[in-house]
């Protein structure tokens, strides 16, 4: 508890393995600017950092969170509860007081914010923040400092490198006016020097590891990761329009593409940016467009004839709540069968999902193997939750893995079928020599071998088939499927995209406390891997989680898929649509349900 400040007694130190922080304000505020440095610091202190954010869907602005939950060891999710909460409004206190753990240390701003005096479940520490920044400050900077007065209290509390969070602060504000780093230098030390041994009772200090020799770490967040994979796996063109949470990697990639020799448009709209995509795949060089929802849904129509025509390309959405305009700031997974079936007719294409930041980068430069490979389109599943979050991983190596693009100007011979129906489609860049002189057609109408429209009954099958079977083909190509845990048992966990950290840290907990448990990510998802069915055939029951509706028969999307395509009853659905992330508890409670524990049985009452 706190102490009397006229009588303080020397602050002990706490060495921790992890905590969790939470950072309550309105978006205004600078949260985000907080726990971005925390969590960059963390990367470069050889920490596990795992964020979570919430923003506002109004221009306006208004409540606003970021959490971070760094330390030592690994950390799989932004976790359950907070160790931390730092409330800068009364709101914020009241929103978000029963998120913090008991005896956890509630630092706020007591110039807004007023507590329950017989409240003692936690350590309160109350701190003239706004108060503080203006006596730090002054002038009309004093409203954007009060976060770096927070960052500073908050490094002195957890004995935070000092130093290497300077060197952030420049990298991040060095390039604008000289006023506006000494700003963020007086707002910060002025937090870091508040003596808050007078009201804690102690400071906290990450446990150290034994230093590895691996590679590097980078730090960054998934909408980041994917760019990077993007233009590791060759992509140099593109088109787009903006739309949350996409628009970030479009801006990313329409200044990098440049420096590689290629260009990304910003389109007057969806149709447009999709329609452009498609002209540079066409053109020979593999291109990539994406957005949200909303966005795809548009798309769709040329999706089709990209698919009709066998033309390669990168397709990113990056997933948030819906229908409609929906939650535009909240997390979902509930495109999945918009990106399988979106289009009109039988439009086979493939489909991945990236399950970490980490994953984003790779899932995308692999998605260009695939799409030049089959001559395909190729939809990447990110979501909000992984396209904000921040995680530091193992640095790349570049080197081996850059894949440097190039045009396919091979002569072409006078009987050249861009469609044989024996063969994977490869379509001869405009300008490509043809022996005879005679072009292939490429169009969105059924067509024969050569391209020309057909609407011969027998063509047309054929044709559908050639579509399909390269699907299936990839599948037959696939790596086997991983498995964590227990290869066999009671309980596989079955997941897609970014619920791979909760799901994972919740079948740890279970088979720490004796449960025969397994975890499988699924990746790719349409072709699914050909080895499902036998490892299902392993487990008493099959939960699949997933950030989706239950639907009208009780079972989320990807369970859909795969009760659809092994039939097999043990599938079931655990689904939330709050757009939030899934909490570990949560997932324990619907294994539970499912399948309970011997402890749980004995413990429930006997019916009459």
């Amino acid at each position: 508890m706190p102490h009397n400040s006229a009588n303080p007694i020397p602050a002990r130190e706490e060495l921790i393995r992890d905590a969790v922080i939470r950072l309550a304000g309105n978006s205004q505020d600078g949260i985000q600017s907080i726990g971005g440095f925390l969590a960059r610091l963390a990367g470069r202190s050889a920490q596990e950092v795992m964020t979570y954010m919430t923003i506002p869907a109004t221009i306006s602005g208004g409540p606003s969170i970021f959490q971070v939950r760094m330390g030592t060891g690994e950390v799989l999710s932004a976790g359950d509860e907070a160790d931390f909460l730092l409330a800068f409004y009364q709101h914020s206190y009241e929103d978000h007081i029963g998120f913090l753990k008991e005896g956890g240390v509630l630092l706020y701003d007591s110039d807004h914010v007023k507590l329950e005096e017989d409240d003692h479940r936690f350590v309160r520490v109350g701190v003239p923040i706004s108060a503080l920044t203006v006596e730090a400050l002054g002038g009309s900077s004093r409203e954007k400092g009060k976060n770096l007065f927070a960052l500073g209290l908050l490094s002195r509390i957890f004995k935070l490198d000092v130093g290497k969070l300077r060197e952030i602060f420049k990298e991040r504000f060095g390039g604008k006016a000289e006023d506006v780093l000494r700003n963020v230098n007086l707002a910060f030390d002025a937090g870091f020097s508040y003596p808050i041994d007078n009201v804690l009772d102690r400071y906290f200090s990450f446990q150290s590891e034994e230093e590895s020799e691996g590679p590097p770490q980078v730090t960054m967040d998934g909408n980041t990761a994917l760019t990077l994979g993007l233009i590791a796996g060759g992509v140099r063109h593109g088109a787009g329009y903006p739309i949350t949470p996409w628009s970030t990697i479009m801006e990313m990639l329409r200044q990098q593409l440049p420096r590689y020799g290629g260009v990304f448009v910003q389109a007057e709209d969806e149709l447009a940016a999709v329609s452009m995509a498609i002209g540079f795949s066409y053109a020979g060089r593999l291109a990539v467009t994406g957005s949200s929802g909303p966005g795809i849904s548009l798309k769709m129509e040329a999706l089709g004839w990209a698919t009709m025509a066998e033309i390669p390309l990168v397709v990113v959405n990056i997933q948030r709540g819906g229908p409609s305009t929906g939650l535009p700031t909240n997390v979902e997974q509930s495109d999945l069968l918009q990106a399988i079936h979106g289009s009109h007719g039988d439009c086979p294409r493939v489909v991945l999902a990236a399950e970490n930041v980490e994953d984003c980068f790779y899932i995308a430069r692999e998605a260009c193997q695939l799409a030049r490979k089959f001559s395909v389109p190729v939809f990447v599943l990110s979501d909000m939750s992984l396209a904000s979050r921040i995680e530091a991983f193992d640095e790349p190596d570049l080197d081996a893995l850059m894949i440097e693009p190039s045009l396919d100007t091979e002569d072409r011979p006078a009987d050249f079928k861009p469609y044989d129906l024996e063969r994977i489609t490869r379509h001869a860049p405009p300008g490509t020599w043809v022996e005879g002189g005679v072009f292939p057609q490429v169009t969105g109408l059924e067509h024969d071998e050569a391209g020309h429209p057909s609407a011969n009954p027998q063509m047309h099958a054929k044709m559908m088939k050639k579509r399909r079977s390269k699907i299936q083909q990839i599948a037959a190509e696939l790596p086997p499927s991983q498995v964590f845990g227990d290869r066999e048992g009671e309980v596989l966990v079955v997941g897609w995209g970014s619920t791979w950290g909760p799901i994972r840290e919740t079948v740890i907990r279970e088979r720490d406390c004796g449960r025969k448990i397994g975890h499988l990510q699924i990746r790719y998802i349409n072709p699914l891997p050909n080895d499902l069915g036998e490892i299902f055939s392993r487990y008493e029951h099959i939960l699949v989680v997933e950030m989706n509706d239950e639907g009208l028969y009780g079972y989320g999307q990807l369970a859909t898929l795969l009760r659809a395509r092994y039939c097999n009853p043990a599938i079931r659905s655990l689904n939330k649509t709050d757009g939030l992330t899934f909490k570990i508890k949560e997932i324990r409670q619907g294994i539970e349900a499912i399948c309970p524990s011997p402890a749980a049985t004995l413990q429930a009452p006997v019916q009459a």
